[in-house]
């Protein structure tokens, strides 16, 4: 009996691993840092424990949710494309079922993470859950997926703010368009690696619909767009000179991602995608952080 425990219990891990691999948790660094920057704003000084780590939490389970329904979704369209062919759930390491509890799990963290911060949160929980859902089906139908993913984001520093203050900001609000654009301009950028093989399989995105050049015009559009809502809601939550020197570096890796990839050469577009990406959240959380404390 307790060799068969012990067995169960390894799997169990293994299995669990293996999510956290198919959800991609490293890419958690992408939206974290903007709910982190809602709270310390709607606090105004460092939020008390209680709420920041079920902030924390809340955004963990639900973007796991997210990324694991996609997973599930498109486990056939992954299986025909030759860069996602070794996806867990392709190759079988993992299976439909363990995913499903895995995103029921996460549903329920979510959901009880959310209760225990108010009302509102936690009734806007299952409209989160859905939209995040939802956003794995858009590109069977329209090339704006991409903005979709960005709305899924952008509800980050929202969450944030709505965490610790139950009511809709201006400051949230402008941060929400920010991060929409900002994960649409990127994930535009590296949906490039996939335009062939989503034109031939019928699905939307800039890329497959328009062509690369057009999609690094838009790309480029959504992130100036980014810098303006950035701006505008750093001036909407009174933000300093610090904010603001950070976003004008911002500004410059932005300009610098979209240097180094062209309609000729789309070599380094992971590095335009993660490491530059992850180095803004990382960064402008940062400049809010210590405009706040000093």
């Amino acid at each position: 009996m307790k060799d068969i425990l012990c067995k169960y219990l390894k799997k169990l891990w293994e299995n669990t691993v293996l999510g956290c691999r198919m959800v991609k948790i490293e890419h958690s660094i992408f939206a974290l840092p903007f709910a982190y920057m809602g709270i310390f704003l709607a606090s105004g000084t460092w939020p008390e424990f209680k709420p920041f780590a079920l902030l924390t939490v809340a955004m963990v389970a639900v973007r796991s949710f997210a990324m694991a329904v996609n997973r599930l979704f498109d486990i056939n369209i992954d299986s025909e494309n030759p860069r996602t062919r070794t996806r867990p759930l392709v190759t079988g390491e993992l299976t439909p079922f363990f995913t499903f509890c895995f995103i029921a799990v996460c549903a329920v963290v979510f959901v009880f993470a959310c209760k225990g911060m108010n009302e509102l949160c936690y009734k806007l929980s299952y409209f989160a859950l859905g939209w995040s859902a939802f956003y794995s089906l858009t590109k069977r139908f329209t090339m704006l997926c991409h903005f979709v993913l960005g709305s899924v984001l952008g509800l980050a520093p929202v969450a944030g703010w709505l965490c610790v203050d139950p009511t809709f900001s201006l400051p949230a609000i402008l941060f929400f368009f920010g991060v929409t654009f900002w994960v649409a301009g990127f994930d535009i950028l590296y949906a490039t690696q996939d335009r062939k093989f989503d034109r031939n399989r019928g699905l939307n995105s800039v890329p497959a619909n328009l062509g690369i050049q057009r999609a690094l015009t838009i790309s480029t559009f959504s992130h100036i767009n980014t810098v303006i809502f950035f701006a505008l809601a750093g001036l909407a939550a009174g933000l300093g000179w610090i904010y603001f020197s950070t976003l004008a570096v911002v500004g410059g890796i932005l300009i610098f991602e979209h240097q180094v990839i062209s309609a000729e050469d789309m070599s380094r577009v992971n590095m335009a995608f993660f490491t530059l990406n992850g180095v803004i959240s990382v960064l402008l959380f940062l400049g809010t952080f210590a405009d706040i404390m000093l």
